[in-house]
């Protein structure tokens, strides 16, 4: 056993899903400038799915550095309509661009997680789900806006599928989990597997 279990995220979200597991964890989110790190990621040609995973990774290294002997938990989540990778949008412009550019279309949720201790890395997943909206009328996009206001911008497709985004969908493949941004189940395994857990 470690001194303990550290979340390196500052997600609401996660830690949410971590504490309804029964997981004992304290929470540090990284300092990390995302945007920095991700940007010669993408210059290079790296997949959205290794974006997240390196992403998850840095959070989780920079926060062992700090706390000797702690497992680490990393995670990342990037949304990618084929090679197009989107960010959280910042107002309700960008969240209308974003909607009108997936409307009818088939885009992935690239969740990735990772385990460190002492700066090394124990263990990476990336879950994958694909999610399908229905074709949107942008009279509807504008009503769907106005009901969800400012929480659109909390997540990188401008909607919560554990709220009123599910009425976006059309079809859904994937584990809810993976798609809020943390693979639960394989953590919960990984998790057991060094005895961080009871299992």
């Amino acid at each position: 056993m470690t001194k303990g279990i550290i979340l390196a995220s500052g997600s609401a979200y996660r830690r949410d899903i971590l504490r309804k597991a029964g997981v004992d964890f304290t929470v540090e989110a990284s300092t990390l400038d995302e945007r920095a790190l991700e940007a010669p990621l993408q210059q290079s040609g790296a997949s959205p799915e290794d974006v997240a995973s390196v992403l998850a990774e840095a959070k989780a290294v920079d926060v062992s550095a700090r706390h000797p002997g702690f497992l680490v938990i990393g995670a990342d989540q990037t949304m990618s309509l084929g090679d197009t990778v989107f960010h959280k949008p910042v107002d309700k412009e960008g969240a209308r661009r974003t909607l009108l550019a997936l409307s009818g279309k088939t885009h992935r949720l690239n969740s990735a997680v990772v385990l460190v201790r002492d700066g090394v890395v124990l263990w990476r997943h990336v879950g994958i789900a694909e999610l399908t909206m229905r074709d949107l009328d942008p009279g509807f996009i504008g009503r769907y806006l106005a009901a969800v206001k400012e929480r659109a911008y909390s997540s990188v497709g401008a909607y919560q599928i554990e709220a009123e985004g599910i009425q976006l969908m059309e079809r859904v493949d994937g584990d809810i989990f993976t798609i809020i941004g943390l693979p639960l189940l394989p953590l919960l395994k990984e998790l057991r597997a060094l005895g961080e857990i009871d299992g």
